[in-house]
């Protein structure tokens, strides 16, 4: 039984690795507003998001260029993975208050 085990972390021993070197991001919703409302991020590498809904109510973390669709819970928390994209600007909404939560994120 303990052959088994330590074959199965053996294989899967670099997904774990590579899951846990990945960059992460904090990302605040407060006053219906993203902060940062600007995230620069490496091109080419997959990232994490970690969002911090701040407000009462709940916030959809949303962007149509991005392919994401998030709910994050009033005074709860959420992660988002996102890329590994291109160099380029991908801009992201807070859906239910499109007109204050907006963002973009920026591959360099």
């Amino acid at each position: 039984m303990s052959r088994l085990v330590a074959l199965f972390l053996l294989a899967f021993a670099p997904l774990v690795a590579s899951a846990a070197g990945e960059p992460e991001f904090k990302l605040a919703i407060e006053g219906h507003r993203f902060t940062p409302d600007r995230i620069e991020v490496p091109a080419g590498k997959k990232v994490k998001f970690l969002i911090d809904n701040r407000d009462a109510t709940a916030e959809e973390f949303e962007s149509g260029a991005l392919r994401i669709e998030k709910v994050i819970p009033g005074k709860g928390h959420g992660i988002v993975w996102v890329g590994p994209l291109e160099p380029g600007e991908y801009k992201f909404i807070g859906e239910y208050n499109e007109k204050t939560a907006h963002g973009v994120v920026v591959a360099k």
